[in-house]
């Protein structure tokens, strides 16, 4: 089976949107990172800016909450699910629409937001997961203009968010194992993770098409 899809899942501060770039340039596929929020702005209609702020996020506690409450209401009316509204779930069904979209299309390089999830069923994808030692995660993050402090607590922070994102708009574990076809650890250097993933991709080709 020839391969038309890759996503990169990754752990905050390993790399893994620069490693996916550097895949998505190797192999003239296009990347879909910021782009894909970008393009979930124009559907809904919203700035960038709004759309941003919901990028594998879930809504804040009380939004939720009320929203429930609204389901729940004999008196609420108003529908819950109207297209004008942009939050978290709004923002994930767009982001639904446009991966399936995206990986139909093919050549293309996804950036987390539950693409390995989405596209579980496609036997053209090949997920990876990138992942790195704390103290290794934090010095990239400093390399931002993060102090230490500010560093540890975003790499603690980040990922939280993103296994609540994905459990609560998925219903899965982040990151399931079962989803991928290949972990790996950054600390080798982004190179021998770009030279790693392209080599495993061709061993995965070779195999499906026995």
């Amino acid at each position: 089976m020839t391969l038309r899809i890759l996503s990169v899942e990754r752990e905050y501060g390993s790399g893994g949107a620069v490693i996916a770039a550097e895949l998505a340039r190797r192999l003239g596929w296009k990347l879909w990172d910021q782009a894909l929020t970008e393009e979930v702005a124009k559907l809904a209609r919203v700035s960038p800016a709004a759309a941003e702020r919901h990028d594998e996020r879930r809504d804040p506690l009380l939004y939720r909450l009320a929203k429930v409450y609204a389901r729940g209401s004999y008196e609420s009316s108003m529908p819950v699910e109207d297209e004008h509204v942009f939050d978290a779930e709004r923002m994930v069904a767009l982001l639904g629409q446009v991966i399936q979209r995206v990986g139909a299309e093919g050549e293309c390089v996804i950036v987390g937001r539950g693409a390995a999830y989405i596209l579980r069923e496609r036997s053209d994808a090949f997920h990876v997961f990138v992942y790195a030692p704390r103290d290794v995660k934090i010095r990239r993050v400093m390399t931002l203009g993060k102090s230490e402090a500010e560093a540890a607590e975003l790499v603690e922070t980040v990922d939280k968010e993103r296994a609540a994102f994905i459990q609560q708009y998925f219903g899965a574990d982040w990151p399931a194992r079962y989803l991928y076809n290949l972990w790996i650890n950054s600390a080798m250097g982004n190179e021998a993770v770009v030279e790693t993933v392209l080599e495993a991709m061709k061993i995965h080709e070779r195999a499906t098409e026995r």
